[in-house]
């Protein structure tokens, strides 16, 4: 046997490729094209040898000193096993209970052509190296088909031999799957050759808590720095921020949910204290009081809430509301008592004994908002000392009344004044039947017959108007009124 002479018109015949178009290699010799044949025929034909050997394919045959019908007696031989044809299920199903028009053919069709062409794409190369190995001892063969492949997977490497002739093979080939966030270069259909490098980067599920705001994201990074880098999140990374994983911490494969909480500056405000400036990593007011150790009383309340969101600059208020008792000791005023005097004018006083002040203890419930007293209340009181009265004696003698004369005019001078009351006292500084001030009735003597003009009598008040008249020239202390009753 002379692989020249048997080489030199490869072509398959009917004995071994039945129903299989006859080949023609397009470049009158080269087995660099790549396809097999579209027959469904599960037998190895010429065409699959051509392809699986790649532009090799004469050297190696060469090698072995063996042709390409040869080759296809040894591989079909009964030492050599292929294993079955997994056919998918449509393509197995029974189609004559089925009353598929003839359209219905082709998907069947091109189901077992597919289920075909994967298993020989899949074993025979293996196959033909099993065979060439055998009658060369290795060597060329070998080389020429089974690459070294370097697959970098998220930064780790190893090295993979395999018969792929493409990127997606080779994974293939290392057990390794492309998944929809993964990043690959070269993409699947690249061709790859021995010493090539192919890196895949995994995705990973990141769930991104900052601050208690949510966001879901994919990365392909092993850290957690670098994921946060990639989402543009880099600032975060700085001295004060809290992560519930650190930054040079793992992302895992399956995915992470990653607590971040960001430095804030704060002004707390509890109760009737001082403010206090705070920096700290809390999201809400309830986790800030936690982090103080602070508690809120039955009645004490957080402005905006315990979820109120804490952002950097922010005041926070809390309002202490306390309840306590407390017992006082209060004086007790000493009570008044009068004796009435006869020889003395009416209006006149005489303290005849001071009197002593008593003492008493009060209970009281007293409620206190930041600090500050907002309510009290009496619960029981205890005297435990009496006060002694205070004596008073006061004049019950009415003064003498004033011969007065022009009764009437100065009964109408009143009626303008106050409507002829001559008890009036609005609190406006002026007093009587005809509104003098306190000033003006102790000038003239008022006080002779009362502190007021409004305690004196009708006839006191008018002697002492008679008096200001004389002295005025006239009824001009009264502008208004004079005027207007033409006095």
């Amino acid at each position: 046997m002379t692989g020249s002479s048997r080489r030199a018109d490869a072509r398959p015949d009917a004995s071994h490729a039945a129903g299989v178009a006859t080949l023609e290699r397009p470049d009158g010799g080269s087995a660099g094209f790549d396809y097999f044949d579209y027959s469904p025929d599960p037998r190895v034909t010429p065409q699959d040898v051509f392809t699986a050997l790649g532009p090799q394919a004469d050297d190696l045959m060469a090698e072995a000193d063996i042709d390409v019908d040869e080759l296809i007696r040894l591989i079909n031989a009964e030492t050599t096993m292929l294993p079955a044809i997994v056919v998918p299920d449509e393509a197995s199903e029974d189609r004559s209970g089925r009353g598929l028009a003839a359209e219905d053919e082709e998907p069947v069709e091109s189901g077992l052509l597919a289920a075909t062409r994967t298993w020989k794409k899949r074993f025979l190369k293996g196959t033909i190296l099993a065979v060439l190995i055998t009658l060369t001892g290795g060597g060329a063969a070998a080389l020429a088909m089974n690459k070294s492949v370097t697959v970098d997977v998220d930064g780790q490497q190893q090295t993979v031999r395999s018969f792929g002739d493409t990127v997606g093979e080779v994974l293939q080939d290392a057990g390794l799957s492309v998944g929809a966030h993964d990043a690959l270069s070269p993409s699947p259909q690249t061709a790859v050759g021995d010493g090539g490098v192919i890196k895949l980067e995994r995705g990973r599920q990141l769930n991104l808590i900052v601050d208690g705001t949510p966001r879901e994201s994919w990365v392909r990074a092993t850290t957690v720095g670098e994921a946060l880098g990639q989402l543009g999140l880099q600032d975060l990374v700085k001295e004060g921020t809290w992560f519930s994983t650190a930054p040079d911490g793992e992302v895992p494969l399956d995915g992470m949910t990653l607590h971040v909480k960001t430095l804030k500056n704060i002004t707390l405000f509890d109760g009737g204290n001082e403010p206090k400036q705070l920096t700290t990593t809390a999201v809400t007011t309830e986790e800030l009081l936690a982090e103080l150790n602070l508690t809120l009383g039955a009645e004490d309340k957080a402005e905006g809430g315990l979820d109120f969101k804490l952002l950097d600059g922010a005041d926070v208020h809390i309002s202490r509301t306390g309840v306590s008792v407390i017992n006082e000791t209060e004086e007790i005023e000493p009570p008044v008592e009068e004796i009435e005097d006869s020889s003395m004018l009416v209006g006149e006083e005489k303290v005849e004994e001071e009197g002593v002040p008593g003492e008493q203890i009060v209970t009281y419930r007293i409620t206190k908002k930041n600090d500050k007293e907002v309510a009290r209340e009496e619960l029981s009181a205890k005297v435990v000392k009496e006060a002694e009265p205070k004596v008073v004696r006061v004049g019950t003698k009415e003064p003498e009344q004033p011969v007065i004369s022009d009764g009437a005019v100065w009964d109408r001078l009143a009626q303008c004044e106050s409507t002829g009351n001559w008890a009036i006292n609005t609190g406006n500084g002026y007093y009587g039947g005809l509104q003098f001030d306190k000033g003006t009735w102790d000038a003239y003597g008022g006080d002779q017959y009362a502190a007021y003009p409004h305690q004196a009598s009708r006839e006191q008040q008018i002697a002492i108007a008679t008096k200001l008249r004389d002295d005025r020239g006239g009824y001009g202390a009264w502008p208004h009124c004079s005027s207007k009753l033409g006095l």
